[in-house]
């Protein structure tokens, strides 16, 4: 069991996730509600019923014996039970019913908190049935991205990103990382972390280099001029098999502009490939190659985990320090134009980020690594595993050695939760998402291979 948060934070936790999931379906048709059925997405329709019936099964009904709220939930919405293929077929209901039941779960819950002090057992359900619903809304993004559907209403032209911080674009060369012993995951006494984290362990780490910034759209681009889809040496046995099958000949939302450079399509514009953003949209057969290229090769996990929380005063749980900012004091227990100051980064919910910002945006840890957290995520090294647990010290540890997903590390401008912003948060992936970037790195000089 984890520590507790207080009731307004999960209150203003809850709050968020439920803005940003009706900001990211505002302007949408009942056509595209539903949307063409693909095996990497869900009907949005059928998403945001999910969405509600979770909160409401996993607490009002399992932990507090409430009776349920929606006549045809459990048929309808229960993902464990409901075949992803058939989600698309259900008599669901319509958007104007889901926002009434959605509202009413929500009311009921901030109730509770509002008559009780959390559990700390609330505290954990709370936190984790919000984070499963800022989940959803990075899937709802990635929707909107897959099928072109128009840029979310929250981001009109030439809104202002956020406060911007460092200096931005590319960031050439190499951080020396010392390695050392550390603690990699999460704590047993830590407010909130999932499954995939648990629990800490010492890892020994070799020393080593890493870029000091993502890799952006021109040097990604580079790569692409010069022939890198077509070099099947750069390529691993699975990555040449997929890119054959994909007839890939660069990043899925890449396209000529007609004199030379690159376009590539944000939602529903096409728009000039922004040079000095991190390149995204890349899977990590991508990223493997382009490291290949490079002669350079991508950071295992313990690598990039390292490099991320290390300082000479113990580990960061966040970029910016150890410790979550207080909330705001603005008198109104319900507030949800709330903007939260962490450290370096300006992140607000009612203007939310909602791509790529240039590298050196987020500004540098001790390492001078820049945005390892706000900007894109990034792949690793290793295959996913549920479970990070490895007991005693291990020396470069590395995943299993083989998977159906990838690693992703770090936090991206699509993470709406502040618990993904932790530097101990995990991901997995296959396909190239709108938000997942990734940075290179190297072994010491006397042991690169030239």
């Amino acid at each position: 069991m984890t520590a507790q948060v207080t009731n307004d934070r999960l209150v203003t936790t809850l709050q968020s996730a439920r803005q940003r999931t009706l900001e990211l379906l505002d302007g949408l048709t009942e056509e595209q509600l539903v949307g063409p059925k693909l095996p990497i997405l869900n009907p949005m329709i059928w998403e945001i019923g999910h969405i509600a019936w979770f909160y409401e099964f996993f607490i009002l009904r399992r932990e507090y014996g409430y009776r349920p709220l929606l006549d045809r939930g459990d048929a309808l919405y229960d993902s464990i039970s409901v075949a992803h293929d058939t989600r698309w077929d259900l008599p669901v209901y319509p958007l104007v019913e889901m926002k009434d039941y959605m509202a009413k779960v929500l009311d009921t819950l901030i109730l509770r908190l509002r008559d009780n002090i959390a559990t700390e057992r609330d505290s954990y359900l709370y936190q984790f049935t919000a984070f499963h619903e800022d989940m959803h809304d990075e899937a709802f993004t990635w929707a909107r991205q897959t099928l072109a559907y128009p840029t979310p209403v929250f981001c009109p032209d030439g809104a202002a990103a956020g406060q911007r911080f460092g200096v931005t674009g590319a960031l050439d060369g190499d951080a020396a990382i010392p390695g050392g012993t550390f603690c990699l995951g999460s704590r047993r006494d830590d407010a909130f972390v999932f499954d995939n984290e648990k629990w800490s362990h010492d890892a020994e780490i070799a020393p080593f280099r890493m870029a000091l910034g993502p890799v952006t759209c021109l040097q990604y681009a580079e790569f692409v001029e010069d022939s890198g889809y077509e070099a099947d040496e750069l390529w691993s046995g699975d990555g040449l098999a997929w890119r054959r099958e994909a007839g890939a000949k660069h990043p899925v939302y890449w396209k000529r502009d007609g004199s030379g450079g690159w376009k590539v399509r944000l939602f529903d514009r096409w728009q000039e490939l922004a040079p000095n953003e991190p390149v995204v949209h890349v899977n990590w057969y991508e990223a493997n190659a382009y490291c290949r290229w490079a002669c350079r090769r991508l950071p295992s996990e313990a690598e990039w985990a390292f490099s991320a929380r290390t300082t000479k005063s113990g580990l960061l749980k966040y970029s910016w320090g150890a410790d979550l900012p207080p909330l705001p004091q603005s008198g109104n227990f319900a507030d949800i134009s709330v903007q939260n100051f962490l450290g370096d980064i300006l992140f607000n919910y009612n203007d939310s980020y909602i791509h790529t910002s240039p590298v050196g945006t987020f500004s540098s840890n001790q390492y001078g690594l820049y945005d390892l957290a706000g900007n894109a995520a990034e792949w690793v090294h290793d295959f996913y595993g549920a479970s990070g647990s490895i007991t005693g010290v291990e020396k470069n540890p590395f995943g299993p050695d083989n998977g159906q997903y990838h690693t992703i590390r770090g936090s991206s401008w699509a993470h709406g939760a502040i618990t993904e912003l932790r530097l101990s948060f995990r991901d997995f992936g296959d396909e190239p998402r709108d938000d997942v970037g990734f940075r290179i790195a190297r072994f010491l000089e006397e042991d690169l291979i030239q």
